[in-house]
């Protein structure tokens, strides 16, 4: 449903305020045929609906170009994405279930972690949340991180969930190219499976291997078919001039002393054998 699918779009894409962001979501919920109406409101036949949806597209243009980038926010915002996903990558070594990501993780290409995965309760079935991804070198060098924006029209939530952590180990080339290069669908661009979990477990092939965890416990959530894409406004205030992934991840022509502890994390568990 269009509502769902722009809905989640925008509310973890970033780069505006929430107010004008409430107002496109605003006006997508008009245009969702089964939210409102029977039919689309600016489709209906009842000429206050038409009028409706159109004050609401003008309500929305105007609040998104009034609001405006928000690049201060942006770069607390990306300071504390770093802190949290290092809590997160803690979280999920920590765990005694976690034994094949703990000893895998140095086979990895990427690691991408999303501290806060959480349902959008006012539009059904959108979820997403914001993370970061770092990567490894030829050189066997990791660097970052790069900012990264996950979100699905609907996801596999189990019952009950509404909030996970999510903790991506990205283990092929093909997985890493896709990431570097924009918005990309899990499933689609890159192969995406569940991590193993427990004494035992085998890995599925896969580019990407995905691990969920709810209240201290594995969510079992399923990413396949969510997009996942880069955010310009936290690269960019987070390292205080225009960059991309690529920028960042592969030339490493740019840097900042605040990811040093998640890089030095990674590294560590990355030793572990």
């Amino acid at each position: 449903m269009l509502a769902q699918w722009v809905g989640a779009r925008l509310l973890y894409r970033g780069g505006y305020s929430v107010a004008g962001r409430s107002a496109l979501l605003f006006f997508t919920l008009a245009l969702d045929t089964g939210r409102l109406s029977k039919k689309p409101l600016i489709y209906g036949d009842d000429e206050m609906l038409k009028k409706l949806a159109g004050g609401v597209l003008s309500l929305a243009l105007g609040a998104s170009l009034l609001a405006g980038p928000v690049a201060a926010d942006d770069a607390a915002d990306a300071k504390k994405l770093v802190a949290d996903a290092r809590v997160t990558l803690k979280n999920f070594l920590n765990d005694p279930e976690m034994t094949w990501a703990r000893n895998n993780l140095g086979k990895a290409k990427g690691v991408l972690v999303v501290p806060t995965h959480a349902k959008a309760g006012f539009i059904v079935g959108g979820a997403g949340g914001a993370g970061v991804l770092v990567a490894k070198d030829n050189n066997g060098e990791w660097s970052g991180p790069a900012f990264y924006y996950m979100g699905a029209a609907s996801i596999g939530f189990q019952a009950g969930v509404d909030v996970a952590e999510i903790l991506m180990l990205v283990m092929t080339e093909k997985g890493v190219d896709a990431l570097l290069g924009g918005d990309i669908k899990l499933g689609a661009d890159a192969a995406v499976a569940a991590g193993p979990v427990g004494a035992g477990a085998k890995a599925a092939t896969a580019d990407i291997l995905a691990y969920s965890r709810s209240k201290g416990l594995f969510a079992g959530i399923s990413v396949d078919g969510s997009v996942v894409n880069p955010s310009k406004g936290k690269n960019n205030a987070y390292y205080g001039e225009t960059v991309t992934p690529t920028d960042i991840l592969i030339r490493h022509s740019v840097s900042n002393p605040d990811g040093a502890g998640l890089l030095s994390d990674v590294k560590a568990a990355a030793k572990v054998n």
